[in-house]
């Protein structure tokens, strides 16, 4: 039985959308999921449903009960008071569960920037997850990818009416970039696949070696209209990020994450392309989610 964490997020109902798609070849699945009234009528009639939070122990024992496979992510919580406590809070029930027995194979996404991000913010706390499930001897696969595509979309509103992508970031530097739907697609794949063993990191880096003043210019021709950078400071990032009600350790880490992306270039020119992982472009992205997301 395959288990899926955040069936509803952005990633994880890419990978379950992949794995409906593979009909009968995966098997059982059972999601565990806050509210199943977001689940669609398609998932509904084919998987079973664990209510709660995969950080609660209690709905944990009843999610992993049977489950060989799982998809691992921990959800974002911009209210949490402590980033490294909310990781930890999601994955100990996890370990805990490994430990038990059952759980053979477990796909997480996890992030770029191994043995090479320092003080990362929300980043460091990836990849000490990572850790944690390792360290249970579990057969283990990190997708890693680098900025999102999806991120954007929290901006369609400036990109529509200012005609300004706005990041913490050089606009002259290399911010390699992937989309949700490869993530997905490949966490499927490997889901599917019991033939791999051991722990290893899958790098999902999309095509372009773009810096985010070529994003915007991409951004500009699939709009056909004129769209520019502009790098705001760490300072003006945390505060944008407090306005939207976020709490001071997140705003913070999400600060620090932006800082060591820009200084430590993990997300950048030196992650090669992973083209069986990520093949989707950013222009083809922009054409067939962005334009749509930003037209009024």
């Amino acid at each position: 039985m395959i288990l899926v964490t955040t069936p509803t997020g952005q990633i994880g109902s890419r990978v379950l959308d992949s794995l409906l798609d593979a009909g009968d070849a995966a098997g059982e699945i059972r999601v565990v999921v806050r509210d199943p009234g977001r689940l669609s009528p398609r998932v509904r009639a084919r998987v079973e449903a664990v209510t709660g939070s995969h950080a609660d122990p209690d709905v944990t024992v009843k999610a992993y009960a049977g489950a060989d496979r799982v998809f691992w992510l921990v959800p974002p919580r911009p209210t949490a008071d402590s980033v490294d406590g909310h990781f930890r809070a999601f994955t100990r029930p996890l370990a805990d569960a490994i430990r038990a027995g059952g759980v053979e194979r477990v796909v997480a996404v996890s992030t770029l920037g191994r043995g090479v991000a320092r003080n990362a913010g929300q980043i460091s706390a990836s990849l000490a997850m990572d850790d944690e499930i390792r360290a249970t001897g579990v057969h283990h696969r990190a997708l890693c990818p680098p900025y999102l595509m999806e991120n954007l979309l929290h901006q369609a509103a400036a990109i529509r009416d200012d005609g300004v992508i706005a990041m913490a970031a050089p606009g002259d530097r290399v911010l390699r970039t992937c989309t949700t739907r490869d993530i997905g697609a490949t966490a499927a794949r490997l889901l599917l696949d019991g033939s791999w063993t051991g722990q290893d990191d899958v790098p999902t880096v999309g095509p372009d070696a773009l810096t985010p003043e070529d994003m915007a210019r991409v951004v500009s021709e699939v709009l056909d209209r004129p769209v520019r950078f502009q790098r705001i400071s760490g300072a003006e990032y945390r505060a944008s990020v407090l306005r939207y009600g976020a709490s001071e350790n997140w705003a913070e880490a999400l600060t620090d994450l932006a800082t060591a992306t820009a200084e430590q270039g993990f997300y950048g020119s030196e992650a090669p392309s992973t083209p069986e992982t990520a093949p989707t472009s950013f222009r083809r992205w922009c054409e067939e989610v962005l334009k749509p997301a930003v037209q009024p």
